[in-house]
């Protein structure tokens, strides 16, 4: 009995899923537990392991693009079994994935039939459009049954056929040019034109050999002018991943109530503590940042205000005992948080380790899900950057976020006198539900606290 190859839920929020690359194709012999292809979530990319054990068949999907949770995207069928045809369209061939059905545009009518067959009179056209094609491959001017044009039109002297792309001759009555998804997709990115593009799919259908073709030959041509080359705007597609962003966002700037509490802190003990630390670990090739201390003193301060390590859940507030701190890292699609679990009971320099290793992962998407989700409270530092102050935007359930700016030089008064000390500013962004402004001003206290006199986070 054939088993259902379907588009797998792989994160906890993942509600569709990018078919990145198939590891296993068209006819390919699996067994249950084999990696069939890499999909990319909403937060990193996983592996699709198969769910049984026969030949893959009917693959429906192809790569680069996309499938709801839930889809069957191809079959595992037993040796000689048929693929089941009870559940709508023909499979994509998977020997040419980018060669795919693509949506009818509005005003045409419908194929004949269920599966997608095209009408009689279409596809004598394009037996002729490739019939012309090898008769011009060969130098031999050629006229597809059915022209009414004049000879001196259909007919292109000798010579001259070859310069006129085949992709216009593959065109459509409505003047569309023939391509896959796949092809149109590519050909935007590179800014290349696609009647520009010769053909050599089926039809004269542009594939994505065409398009790669076409942009190797792009930069001997901009070479003869100063014109810009391609179009003034490109669309760039959007990622699974900036999809869960802009999902979440929305889900927390508008429901949330949201206020911010700023505070600046003396980092001079900060930063001697990191310097003389550093020195001494140096030749352990071990090494600390800001960020690392921050995290381990704001994972104490958490355990010392539960009323701010908690979560807002409609009919209850839920407090939470340990502190597992997100950690925002920029990646190429956006941001993700890696999770720091009870940060409150490891040391500076593990922190620093564990940090190093799950930022790395998830700059390549290999992020489990259970390393990235369950934060009781996150933490946002684009001090690297230079930026001084900023509000950072919570990640619901959790009820609070700190944005961290950068250790700057700056004149202050001590005790009479003008000095120059590092100052760095920390900003909360407080759901107003959970956290009240007296609430988090007294945690902010803490915190402050902890990072100006260090030792009480290192003892």
């Amino acid at each position: 009995m054939a088993t259902k190859v379907h588009m797998e839920a792989l994160s906890p929020t993942m509600e569709e899923g990018q078919l990145v690359k198939w590891l296993k194709q068209e006819g390919d012999a699996v067994s249950e537990g084999d990696v069939l292809a890499e999909i990319e979530t909403d937060k990193a990319t996983m592996e699709l392991v198969a769910r049984g054990s026969g030949v893959l068949k009917g693959v429906r999907l192809a790569e680069g693009t996309t499938a709801p949770v839930g889809e069957v995207i191809a079959y595992i069928v037993g040796e000689g079994e048929a693929v089941p045809g009870g559940d709508g369209a023909a499979p994509a061939a998977a020997a040419e994935p980018e060669v795919e059905a693509e949506p009818e545009p509005k005003g045409e009518k419908p194929r004949d039939g269920a599966a997608g067959k095209a009408p009689a009179g279409e596809k004598k056209r394009d037996e002729d459009v490739a019939s012309a094609q090898r008769e011009v491959a060969k130098g031999t001017p050629a006229q597809t049954p059915g022209d009414e044009q004049p000879p001196s039109e259909a007919e292109p002297a000798a010579g001259v056929a070859a310069a006129e792309p085949a992709a216009k001759e593959a065109r459509p009555g409505d003047g569309r040019v023939k391509a896959s998804p796949l092809a149109r997709r590519l050909a935007s990115e590179a800014g290349i034109e696609l009647d520009t593009v010769e053909g050599t799919g089926p039809g004269g259908r542009i594939t994505k050999r065409d398009i790669e073709s076409a942009q190797a030959a792009a930069p001997a041509a901009r070479v003869a002018g100063p014109e810009r080359a391609g179009p003034d705007e490109e669309e760039v597609p959007v990622s699974q991943m900036r999809k869960a962003i802009a999902k979440r966002l929305v889900t927390s700037i508008g429901p949330v109530p949201t206020f911010y509490l700023t505070i600046e802190i003396d980092a001079q003990r900060l930063v001697d503590a990191r310097e003389r630390i550093n020195e001494r670990l140096e030749q352990q090739g071990l090494k600390a940042s800001i960020n690392d201390y921050l995290i381990r003193a704001l994972a104490q301060a958490l355990v010392k205000h539960p009323e701010v390590n908690a979560s807002w859940e409609e009919n209850v507030i839920r407090r939470h005992r340990r502190a597992h701190i997100g950690v925002a890292v920029a990646i190429e699609d956006g941001l993700i948080t890696p999770v720091i679990r009870d940060a409150d009971t490891k040391g500076v320099m593990a922190i620093a380790a564990e940090v190093k290793e799950l930022a790395g992962r998830a700059r390549e998407k290999k992020l489990k899900p259970e390393e990235y989700t369950g934060a009781t409270f996150s933490i946002s530092n684009l001090g690297m950057f230079g930026i001084q102050e900023f509000t950072a935007i919570i990640n619901p359930p959790e009820a609070g976020i700190i944005a961290v700016g950068a250790v700057e030089e700056k004149a202050v008064v001590e005790n009479g006198q003008v000095v120059v000390r590092p100052r760095m500013r920390l900003t909360m962004s407080c759901d107003h539900r959970v956290v009240d402004g007296a609430t988090g001003a007294k945690f902010l206290q803490t915190l402050r606290d902890y990072l100006e006199e260090p030792v009480m986070i290192l003892a």
